[in-house]
């Protein structure tokens, strides 16, 4: 799925862009002797036939027109399938990220479902050392995901390391919440992650299908107190209205999490997120200017730039 892709992309920017093939290797962070791998590729797959495959080429447009819209780093988009979109993108993620990353990479992860899928793809295959270092508190999705993944990885597959930040997602009031905060051992996370090279976050709709509302983490009245709000979506359990401004809520005040704004001023932040009921949100997301890379199905990248042109 995301060698493919990467060829498709290999073959646009040198057949369609002339790029060179050091251009190409610097602009998607490779080696040029992979691209030559790749050019040769396309040539004994097929891809190249005087013109690239118009299916590769509807992909590559969408991609590029996502970048160029919300003026993103990178833009990868996997097929839409019926069922398991969530999945689908998570697997994508996970080859994106192995991709790019260098051995002993650190890595920022959030919050959520798609986040969780791709952490237990990202360490069936990972073949470099890495680190991972959590955004918030209530990390059991992480931990399950890591001893699934631990118990069905490939042979030549590293375990990371795995810094946890050691409080709850949601605590009771805003006293208890400062008093966490100041913790040596949540600090000392906190500051770990502001040093990372990347950030894997999943974006939330504004519904009980989220998973702090599905869970119980948070209660039906703070979500109806955030649609009240005009909460169209969230990253990291903080939410934001329909132009990416995050709302003035009482649920802020008691979260144990890095904050967007200094998301916001960090190294690469990939959002992984798709689905028909998530437009609304990875829209206002990437006008607030919290993603740097998209991750997401056809199907939603298509319903973005239609959103966008509306």
């Amino acid at each position: 799925m995301y060698e493919d892709n990467l060829i498709y992309k290999v073959t646009w920017f040198y057949y369609a862009d002339n790029m060179t093939q050091q251009e190409i290797a610097e602009h998607l962070g490779i080696s040029r002797m992979r691209v030559v791998r790749l050019l040769n590729q396309a040539k004994s797959d097929g891809v190249i036939k005087f013109k690239i495959n118009p299916d590769a080429k509807a992909i590559l447009d969408l991609e590029h027109d996502l970048m160029k819209n919300f003026h993103l780093e990178d833009v990868f988009v996997v097929p839409s399938t019926p069922n398991h979109v969530n999945d689908n993108i998570a697997k994508g993620a996970a080859q994106y990220i192995e991709d790019k990353i260098e051995a002993n990479a650190f890595i920022n992860i959030g919050y959520g479902d798609t986040v969780s899928r791709t952490i237990n793809h990202l360490i069936y295959s990972l073949e470099k050392p890495t680190s991972l270092v959590t955004l918030s508190g209530g990390v059991s999705y992480y931990t399950s995901a890591i001893v699934a993944g631990t118990a069905n990885r490939s042979t030549t597959s590293i375990t990371p390391n795995i810094h946890i930040l050691p409080a709850p997602l949601l605590v009771s009031s805003e006293e208890v919440a400062n008093i966490l905060l100041q913790e040596k051992s949540v600090q000392d996370v906190m500051n770990m992650s502001e040093l990372s090279h990347m950030s894997i976050v999943g974006i939330g709709s504004v519904s009980d299908t989220a998973t702090i509302f599905k869970y119980g983490i948070a209660s039906e009245n703070d979500l109806t107190l955030l649609q009240m709000q005009g909460a169209v979506g969230d990253i990291l359990s903080q939410f934001y209205d329909k132009n990416g401004n995050v709302v003035q809520a009482n649920l802020h005040k008691k979260l144990i999490s890095i904050k967007l704004d200094t998301l916001k001023t960090s190294h690469k932040t990939i959002g992984v997120a798709g689905g028909r009921e998530k437009v609304q949100a990875i829209y206002s997301a990437l006008i607030g200017g919290y993603i740097d890379v998209l991750i997401t199905d056809e199907d939603t990248a298509k319903s973005l730039i239609s959103f966008k042109n509306e």
